[in-house]
């Protein structure tokens, strides 16, 4: 297990200038967020980003923007898509209960088929054709990273917070932690040490499972809760954040 440093004053690295960003359907089923960099710089690769149970919200999409801003072509993907494929709620109690009803109602299956199909059309686009791809998932969006992972065309992926993975899999079946083996790609997995939906036991078995396929160890940022990645939740950590932000530019970097 690794630490965060200390926490510090650091900003949020910046979008580097102007993005193209709006909403594009890829699929007769499926529509996204889609975010691309300034329109005199060519994509340097491309990102699936996978939200919490809150939907494609604002915050989701200011994500993909962000890394659209540091080059990359975003995708976020509406994880809901057979029962709310245009699920926008906040972050309070009635928001948490929606986007669980739904969480409920997917499967493991029905997720893949459609990050699959999402990458099939990455890899389509100008720049992009048959390029690896990036993904980045947080909470419940970070546990489904994990499977989206076990995809050949994934090469680096970003788990934050995504809680139950030593536990459940949706849809029923062995932990969704069983398939770490499976990932050829490299994977980042983060929580704070203050995440009550991360007891102990959950991180030791992340810990056992990521040291034994040889992924790096479990990223703990200390001081933080759930949902430390996300100003509009009240567990925002900026120090936290701006490290998390940090590392994940990095694996994009070196990966794609």
């Amino acid at each position: 297990m690794s630490k965060f440093p200390a926490p510090s004053t650091a900003d949020l690295p910046a979008p580097a200038g102007p993005v193209q960003a709006g909403w594009q359907q890829f699929s007769p089923q499926l529509r996204g967020w889609w975010a691309r960099p300034p329109v005199d710089r060519a994509p340097r690769a491309a990102v699936l980003v996978l939200p919490e149970v809150f939907g494609v919200n604002g915050w989701v999409r200011s994500v993909a923007e962000r890394l659209a801003g540091h080059g990359y072509a975003a995708l976020a993907l509406p994880i809901f898509s057979r029962t709310a494929p245009d699920l926008d709620v906040g972050y309070d109690a009635a928001g948490l209960e929606e986007g669980r009803r739904h969480r409920d109602q997917l499967t493991a299956a029905q997720f893949l088929d459609d990050a699959r199909t999402a990458i099939a059309w990455l890899q389509v686009q100008p720049g992009l054709e048959q390029r690896p791809v990036g993904c980045v998932g947080f909470c419940f969006g970070g546990h489904l990273a994990l499977l989206a992972a076990t995809l050949p065309e994934v090469a680096a992926t970003c788990d934050f917070y995504g809680a139950r993975v030593s536990t459940d899999r949706p849809g029923g079946g062995p932990p969704t932690l069983a398939v770490v083996p499976q990932i050829s790609g490299k994977l980042l997995c983060f929580c704070g040490d203050h995440d009550p939906l991360m007891p102990p036991e959950e991180l030791a078995a992340i810990e056992v499972a990521l040291a034994a396929s040889g992924q790096p160890p479990l990223i703990v940022a200390a001081g933080a809760g759930h949902g430390f990645m996300c100003e509009a939740r009240a567990d925002f950590h900026s120090a936290a954040a701006a490290e998390g932000w940090s590392q994940m530019l990095a694996l994009l970097d070196e990966r794609l």
